[in-house]
């Protein structure tokens, strides 16, 4: 019996009282749970921010790149009438090579889909639902929120069976696709719908051998992550959402300025040559 700061013990009662190794190999994979979980939910957050940039990039400064390309050809045109010379003939055949559209290809697969499959847009176009396209890069905090609690509440890694995990991984597909067009209402309608939803089972204690592979298998999933992070950020989309993170659609208006100004340059570039011939 040993005698230790006012407590007397026995040696089985200092084991009864030290916790398993299954029990702090458990609490490591559940932390590392919630750790992958918050970390999904910022790259999810942000990869909608750049997708939601990108689409409203094309949509609002397209239509004037595609005038300056436009100009830029018309420009090139005008000089090689004017001049004859060879290699400004060649240029403006290049000029105008750039302007037009891949026979085919525009029309079959413009605004309509990317790697991951069709627009939610044009999915609703085919299935004669309304069109809604992002007004905003970022969605509202509201959206956010409730984005942010359903990831954490029903993400398919806290499911312990393949039969809940199928279910939450159906549930989190489609919060992602409203949160992607920042639909407060359909987020509002499907927590409700999860909290009325079944209620998980209890976590059982699983084998050491399991929670050392739930473990290499979170590591995995968060090396993926990170790869797809860093390919988000590298982009040009993101390094244009770093220069103002906090006004993005600002910054689309500032750069549809300068465009605009740009076009004003050109158009008067060419009415100067044009006015010489």
């Amino acid at each position: 019996m040993v005698a230790y700061a006012g407590r007397v013990t026995t040696p089985e009662a200092d084991q009864s009282q030290a916790p398993r190794p299954e029990e702090r190999l458990e609490q490591a994979v559940r932390a590392a749970e919630q750790a992958l979980i918050e970390f999904e939910i910022a790259v999810e957050t942000f990869r909608v921010e750049v997708e939601n940039f990108s689409r409203l990039h094309e949509q609002r400064l397209g239509p004037l790149y595609n005038r300056i390309e436009e100009l830029d050809a018309e420009i090139a045109e005008a000089k090689a009438a004017r001049t004859g010379d060879p290699e400004d003939v060649l240029r403006a055949e290049e000029a105008r090579a750039r302007v037009l559209p891949i026979p085919g290809v525009e029309e079959l697969l413009h605004g309509w889909m990317d790697g991951e499959g069709l627009y939610p847009e044009a999915a609703a176009m085919l299935t004669d639902q309304a069109v809604r396209p992002p007004q905003r890069v970022r969605p509202s905090d509201e959206a956010r929120k409730l984005f942010r609690e359903l990831a954490r509440k029903a993400h398919p890694d806290l499911a312990q069976e393949e039969e809940e995990r199928q279910r939450r991984e159906e549930f989190i597909t489609r919060v992602n696709a409203a949160y992607a067009r920042g639909d407060e209402t359909l987020l509002r309608e499907l927590a409700e719908e999860w909290a009325a939803g079944p209620v998980p089972p209890e976590r059982s204690p699983s084998p050491a051998e399991e929670l050392y592979a739930r473990l290499e298998w979170l590591s995995q999933r968060k090396e993926m992550l990170t790869f797809v992070a860093r390919e988000l950020e590298d982009g040009a989309i993101a390094g244009m959402l770093r220069l103002a993170p906090d006004d993005p659609d600002g910054l689309l208006e500032e750069i549809a300025d300068r465009l605009r100004a740009d076009i004003a340059q050109r158009e008067a570039d060419l009415a100067h040559l044009r006015g010489q011939d």
